[in-house]
């Protein structure tokens, strides 16, 4: 009788990849960024399981939002939990002021909404600009215009 192969947090090998979001539609690239860091791109895909890879995204700030997206696409937050306190900022104003933010909130948006969500969300990085400190760990290069 053959049995589902179950993975083990302990037994998990995790790759660094970069991902270079120049021209990239945001929602696009953030879809195959979700899927790799819940690790549904393995074989070993455990449900249960942090599976997944560690991703760096490098030039947020040059990425690209499709259609009226940038005026009428709006992020809430709420700062104090009162009616009164509800903030909004448009996609494109926030793109301007904190690109990181924009592309973080759109990928962890995609990931469970508990603790593994979580978790697999921590290893996400995201830089504005084209360098990254993770040269140590020596990622690989993404090209996620033919997955996407």
């Amino acid at each position: 009788m053959r049995t589902t192969y179950m993975a083990k947090p302990n037994e998990v090998e995790r790759k660094w990849y970069v991902v270079d979001a120049t021209d990239i539609p945001m929602g696009r690239m953030s879809s195959v960024v979700a899927a790799i860091l819940r690790g549904k791109n393995k074989p070993t895909y455990t449900p249960n399981v942090d599976t997944g890879d560690f991703v760096i995204i490098i030039n947020a700030d040059k990425t690209k939002l499709t259609g009226k997206k940038a005026t009428d696409k709006i992020y809430y937050r709420n700062i104090d939990g009162n009616p009164g306190g509800l903030k909004q900022i448009s996609a494109g104003a926030l793109r301007t002021k904190d690109s990181r933010k924009l592309i973080e909130l759109s990928v962890k948006g995609m990931l469970p909404k508990n603790t593994l969500g979580r978790a697999q969300g921590m290893k996400l990085h995201v830089y504005g600009g084209a360098e990254h400190n993770h040269q140590a760990q020596l990622p690989e290069v993404l090209d996620i215009t033919n997955l996407i």
